[in-house]
């Protein structure tokens, strides 16, 4: 969808908006915080997968740690795609704390698995480095990460 026909969605989390990109979908996103943003662009990543989310699933968590926040970012949202392959699940409903420790970037998330069998999901098969954009703004934090479909 071209960006001006984007549909913007919006909660606590933050924002995100999908985006058209050559052959694959691009979201971009804003967040009071860094954990907001990155709440936001999984949630964008699972609109991407799937239109409509029933209220199935239980929560799990995620946890990654990583060398800079726009790794952070990468390895968060790769975790989502493998949580997805290995337990079966969408991720939906994300919530995310970003911190550094020790040197390293910290993302402590969760997120609701969807069992996949109750839902109707569109392949995406990775986050990509390309164009990937996180930064701080004077009203809260943007994000915007390309996804290989």
């Amino acid at each position: 969808m071209a960006s001006d026909d984007a549909e913007v969605v919006g909660d606590a989390a933050g924002t995100f908006e999908l985006r058209e990109h050559t052959a694959d979908v691009a979201v971009a996103a804003t967040g009071d915080s860094m954990g907001g943003v990155f709440a936001a662009v999984a949630n964008g990543l699972t609109a991407a997968m799937c239109d409509e989310i029933p209220g199935a699933g239980t929560r799990f968590p995620i946890t990654t740690r990583s060398e800079s926040p726009e790794a952070a970012l990468f390895d968060y949202l790769d975790e989502c795609i493998y949580e997805r392959d290995v337990r079966l699940v969408l991720p939906v409903d994300h919530r995310a704390t970003v911190r550094e420790a020790d040197g390293e970037w910290v993302v402590e998330a969760s997120a609701r698995g969807v069992p996949l069998s109750d839902v109707v999901a569109r392949d995406v098969k990775a986050v990509t480095y390309s164009e990937m954009d996180l930064r701080e703004t004077a009203d809260g934090w943007r994000a915007y990460v390309v996804f290989d479909v």
